[in-house]
C-alpha cells in the first residue's frame, strides 16, 4: 500500500521550535505505529498532542508487530524547488510473518514516555488493510511521508 501523511497541528509547532530534528543522523527517534479498524479520534489534528492521546486505541502486539510500533530510518528533509516544499521521508516499514488489520498508522516522535511523545502525523489508509501471516508493509509515497509547503 503507497501512503501519505498528514502532520498534527502541533507536531509542526515542535519542528519549528526545534524540539525535535528529522535527521539521517543525529536526529530524534521517530515510531510509526498501528491503529485499530475504525478508531477515527487520531484524526483530530488540533487537539492530539501526545503519543498517549491515541495509544490506546494502537492494535495488539501481534507476530513481529511489538507495542508502540516501529523505529522509522529517516533520511534528511529535502526541498522541491518546482512546489516549494519541504520533503520528509523514511524507509518503508515491514512486519514480518505477522496477522495485523489496522486502518491508520500513526508516526510520533518517541521519547519512551507516552505523556512527553509527540505526534507528528498519522496515515489514513482509506479502509481496513490487513495480513495474515505474511509481511504487513507500508510502502511510503514517493514524494516522501509528509510535505511542508512554504506559500
Amino acid at each position: 500500500m503507497a501512503v501519505t501523511g498528514k502532520m498534527y497541528t502541533n507536531g509542526l509547532v515542535g519542528f519549528i521550535k526545534g524540539d525535535f530534528k528529522w535527521l539521517t543522523s543525529a536526529g530524534s527517534t521517530f515510531k510509526v505505529a498501528l491503529m485499530q479498524t475504525g478508531f477515527s479520534g487520531i484524526l483530530n489534528q488540533d487537539t492530539n498532542v501526545f503519543w498517549s492521546d491515541v495509544s490506546a486505541q494502537e492494535i495488539g502486539a501481534t507476530g513481529n508487530y511489538a507495542t508502540g510500533g516501529a523505529t522509522l530510518t529517516t533520511s534528511d528533509p529535502t526541498v522541491d524547488a518546482a512546489t516549494n516544499e519541504i520533503r520528509l521521508d523514511a524507509a518503508d516499514v515491514t512486519w514480518a510473518t505477522s496477522t495485523i488489520t489496522a486502518y491508520y498508522a500513526v508516526i510520533y516522535q518517541s521519547t519512551g514516555v507516552a505523556g512527553t511523545s509527540r505526534l507528528l502525523g498519522y496515515v489514513d489508509f482509506g479502509g481496513v488493510q490487513s495480513s495474515s501471516a505474511a509481511d504487513f508493509k507500508i510502502t511510503w509515497h514517493a514524494d516522501g511521508i509528509f510535505a511542508v509547503a512554504a506559500a
